[in-house]
């Protein structure tokens, strides 16, 4: 399995208005893509953060989706946007 977590650190309103208007398409897409065992942008207390979780059943999976990710409406809006992220591979 592949589970990445981490931030996404807007520097503007505008940044988080990006995030706030391709959320909940972009979440679903996700959800939607074979492998995807799950899928989180959360808001946190600090209005310009939010939290990501995400994990995928295998590599090829999570490589599918960031291949999807890079050619989507998503991507276009938050490309500019700090992603702090960390990627980890739990194997059984």
């Amino acid at each position: 399995m592949i589970r990445l977590s981490g931030r996404l650190v807007c520097m503007s309103e505008e940044e988080r208005a990006a995030v706030l208007l391709h959320r909940a398409g972009h979440e679903a897409a996700t959800r939607a893509e074979p492998g995807c065992l799950s899928f989180r942008i959360d808001d946190t207390d600090d209005p310009l953060i939010f939290d990501v979780t995400e994990s995928f059943r295998d590599r090829p999976a999570f490589d599918a989706h960031q291949a999807r990710t890079r050619d989507s409406a998503w991507f276009a809006a938050t490309r500019s946007i700090l992603r702090d992220f960390r990627v980890e591979e739990l194997r059984d």
